[in-house]
């Protein structure tokens, strides 16, 4: 029998588990928030407060940060394994692509639940052809309000 929470193993080169980490967000202890507009981490953290994730959302804001704290180095040496990494596509110096380039085939994160997100469909849907390894991808929406109904 099929499982409905997983994409199927030929489509994908990562395990899926998205939905059983969505399903219960008071599992979740640690969140990375790749964010390069800080208005838009705010929200998001807003948000996902409201829908009642008490997780820490660990903020970094362009992709060569994003890639030191999932691999634990420079400053952030010390930085918790995440749990869900939320990454928005179009980030200055490493883009989202190149992340997700870098962790593929990454063993210690090959579990760990990562959803795109970006501003424009167009991207997303390019996103889903070329880079699959991607958990879920998501469109920002242009109404703040509507972002609740996005997370």
């Amino acid at each position: 029998m099929d499982d409905p929470t997983r994409i199927p193993s030929e489509s994908v080169s990562r395990p899926r588990f998205i939905e059983p980490v969505l399903s219960d967000p008071g599992s979740l202890d640690d969140i990375l928030l790749v964010e390069d507009n800080p208005g838009d981490a705010r929200l998001t953290v807003e948000i996902l407060r409201e829908l009642g994730w008490n997780s820490t959302v660990h903020i970094t804001t362009d992709g060569d940060e994003a890639l030191d704290f999932l691999h634990r180095r420079g400053e952030y040496t010390d930085a918790p394994r995440s749990e869900l990494i939320l990454l928005d596509w179009h980030l200055p110096r490493t883009t989202g692509r190149k992340i997700l380039a870098e962790l593929e085939g990454n063993r210690a994160l090959e579990n760990v639940p990562l959803v795109v997100l970006s501003g424009s469909g167009a991207a997303i849907e390019r996103l889903e052809r070329e880079h699959p390894q991607a958990d879920a991808s998501l469109t920002k929406p242009l109404n703040p309000d509507d972002l609740v109904t996005t997370l």
